[in-house]
């Protein structure tokens, strides 16, 4: 993929991403901390399509800009800590073990340490690590929605090879 049509793409996730931001926020939440996590199909789309850096600067920016559009201060330190551990995550499993997990698994173990790094921002914001006893009912929640997202993100990827809209990813 040339280097145009990368950032080509990377605008377009970029704003596919914020759309699904803003509008996930919207939805009421059935228990504290538990969204859908939709737009991190987004990243993990650009992790498979372009590459771990574009992913990385996809969910920077979709954070960046959620906060300036709808966010504060406190919204923008949990997600940027989950989005950031969650991609370490995924780039580490996809890298090494793509051959031997799916990317449901990918999506999954990406969300489970979304919430991870969510936790520990708010341990540490209150000092106490008494948020991780909500880790079980989070763990949950992290693998059904990662395993949906995972799912769907690869029946998007598979469709766009398919139809020839994405080229040879860069760095395999």
């Amino acid at each position: 993929m040339g280097k145009s049509k990368r950032l080509a793409w990377m605008g377009i996730m970029v704003a596919v991403a914020l759309i699904i931001h803003i509008v996930e926020a919207q939805i009421p939440v059935l228990f504290p901390g538990i969204k859908l996590g939709l737009a991190n199909s987004v990243s993990l789309f650009a992790l498979l399509a372009i590459g771990w850096k574009e992913a990385f600067m996809i969910a920077f920016l979709r954070i960046v800009l959620g906060s300036i559009f709808g966010g504060s201060i406190s919204a923008f330190l949990f997600s940027m800590t989950g989005a950031f551990l969650s991609n370490i995550v995924m780039v580490f499993l996809y890298y090494r073990c793509k051959e031997n997990i799916s990317i449901a698994f990918i999506s999954m173990a990406g969300a489970i340490f979304h919430n991870i790094g969510q936790l520990f921002m708010g341990s540490m914001i209150i000092k106490s690590f008494r948020l991780y006893l909500y880790l079980p009912v989070l763990l949950i929640s992290a693998i059904i929605t990662g395993f949906f997202i995972g799912v769907c993100t690869d029946l998007v990827y598979r469709h766009l090879q398919k139809i020839g809209l994405l080229g040879q990813k860069r760095g395999t």
